[in-house]
């Protein structure tokens, strides 16, 4: 008999939530950074074991939203909480701050199923996470607390076991050899913003949007074109760099990225265009399959 169940992931901007995914599925499913609000929408993730299917939703991290894309991404957060059979609050191993509070303070109010997971154990001394966990003990009846080091995979496998006892009887909600729901042509512009975000300075990125307009595949060649939109002329002239040499730069890491993915050569070409204040208007939001998702 298959089981299957819905589980959120859910926590303040840069704990790690998009690397826990990743080490959960066993592949790259969801782009990484150092800088906070790299996930900007729901990202599915799929990891089906012998007769269990787990299906998880990287949500954006957990923050007070400056633009209307800030909003929609919230939304998007809070709707998967109260969409999916258990949540997974992913936290940084230390006492718990404002946005923790606050977070389980919506669990408590909808009676939420939820585990605790304590990210980054490896970049503190083991004696320093029991009072961390004694302190969230006290404000919530998790499930369980995990302590973990997504990068490293250290935990990982315990919490899996931990969330397919949550499983319940039913049916797989996706075919078992698929690890996301997530489209080609999304999966390309995400990969092209990871390295931006990794090399650009810190006021560009969060203005940064991505479309896949062209796209051509054969058995031995992924043709693309994409474009990189900015809602400024000096960011324009920033991410093209001298001579074109910053957009260059970014073209060949995505090339290179893509290839090892998809197993074949990549042409890609990239432009970059201005279209100002796009994070404020809903229409250019939704053009970009960015927001809350119905």
């Amino acid at each position: 008999m298959t089981r299957s169940g819905f589980v959120a992931l859910v926590g303040r901007p840069n704990t790690g939530k998009s690397t826990l995914l990743n080490s959960i599925i066993g592949e790259k499913i969801a782009i990484v950074s150092y800088r906070s609000q790299t996930t900007r929408n729901r990202i599915v993730g799929i990891l089906t074991q012998g007769d269990d299917q787990i299906v998880f939703t990287d949500t954006p991290g957990i923050h007070k939203p400056k633009t209307r894309l800030g909003e929609e991404m919230m939304a998007a957060a809070n709707g998967a909480i109260t969409d999916c059979d258990v949540t997974v609050l992913v936290a940084e191993p230390r006492l718990p701050g404002d946005i923790e509070k606050k977070i389980i303070a919506g669990f408590q109010k909808n009676n939420i199923p939820a585990i605790l997971v304590l990210n980054k154990i490896d970049t503190i001394p083991k004696e320093n996470l029991l009072p961390v966990i004694l302190e969230y003990s006290k404000l919530y009846d998790f499930i369980e607390i995990v302590p973990v080091s997504a990068l490293k995979r250290d935990g990982i496998d315990l919490l899996i076991n931990i969330l397919k006892n949550q499983l319940v009887e039913g049916p797989f909600f996706y075919p078992e050899d698929m690890k996301t729901d997530m489209d080609e042509r999304t999966g390309i512009c995400e990969i092209i913003r990871e390295k931006l975000l990794k090399l650009l300075n810190e006021e560009i990125p969060h203005g940064l949007a991505l479309e896949t307009v062209q796209m051509e595949q054969s058995p031995k060649l992924l043709k693309c074109g994409v474009n990189i939109y900015c809602e400024k002329d000096g960011h324009k002239r920033i991410i093209i760099g001298k001579d074109g040499s910053f957009i260059k730069k970014i073209g060949t890491l995505a090339r290179e990225e893509l290839e090892r993915k998809y197993g074949k050569k990549v042409h890609l070409e990239l432009w970059v265009k201005v279209n100002r204040d796009w994070r404020n208007n809903i229409y250019k939001i939704r053009s970009f399959g960015l927001g809350d998702v119905e």
